[in-house]
């Protein structure tokens, strides 16, 4: 009976929305980068599974129905792009300029921890597109013949850090522009940056939905040129 109950698409999906339904409530009440309402949720989804023994397959036939909404939710913030389009024109240098500027650190720096800890070149490559989108960073890792399961683990944990981080980074810095805040978060965080960035309001959000194509597009050409440096 119970392994038929959570084996139904409706346990791992009505699990998903309950949690972060809750998660949302306590960020709300006590407002903190610790109680940031996807941490919060995906901690307490990952003890729920560990200590009913509840395998991740059975939870992901019904996850996985809320995965396919990071597409269309993604296209959607064309939406916003369009409404703040003059933005985008007036600051497309600056925007170009600091996101390769920033893939290019990032990259080097990876390579930089991979020759200190002298990670296998396999690892570090896998590394690498930790701040795209999943699809993109997936592709990625295949034509550098990383591992991308690997690749899939570092993405999901660099957009819950970017989201809890984040804004507390900003805050430090002072920086409050709102082109500055959406690129700063989307080109970092991509999806899960992203929705932190609608948090902030619309040009925000829209920076960020910008970012996340450019970031990739970024990493697509820098990637394959910085691997040199380790292999």
């Amino acid at each position: 009976m119970i392994k038929q109950l959570v084996s139904n698409p409706l346990f791992g999906l009505l699990l998903s929305i309950t949690v972060y339904f809750l998660a949302t409530r306590l960020h709300q009440r006590y407002r903190s980068a610790l109680t940031t309402p996807l941490l919060v949720a995906t901690i307490v989804i990952v003890l729920v599974l560990k200590l009913t023994g509840i395998s991740y397959t059975d939870y992901y036939r019904g996850g996985e129905y809320l995965n396919t909404l990071i597409v269309p939710s993604t296209v959607a913030l064309g939406i916003p792009l369009y409404l703040t389009f003059h933005l985008m024109k007036h600051h497309m240098r600056s925007i170009l300029l600091g996101i390769g500027i920033g893939t290019i650190v990032n990259l080097s720096l990876t390579v930089l921890f991979a020759k200190v800890f002298g990670m296998r070149p396999l690892l570090a490559i896998s590394l690498f597109p930790k701040s795209v989108t999943t699809a993109m960073a997936i592709g990625i890792t295949e034509k550098m013949n990383g591992i991308t399961t690997i690749t899939l683990v570092v993405v999901v944990v660099t957009g819950i850090l970017t989201s809890v981080l984040g804004p507390v980074i900003l805050k430090l810095f002072k920086i409050d522009d709102p082109v500055a805040v959406g690129v700063a978060l989307g080109g970092t965080g991509h999806a899960i940056g992203t929705g932190k960035a609608m948090e902030y309001g619309r040009v925000e959000g829209a920076m960020a939905g910008l970012s996340i194509g450019i970031t990739g597009v970024m990493y697509v050409i820098f990637s394959p040129l910085i691997a040199c440096l380790i292999s």
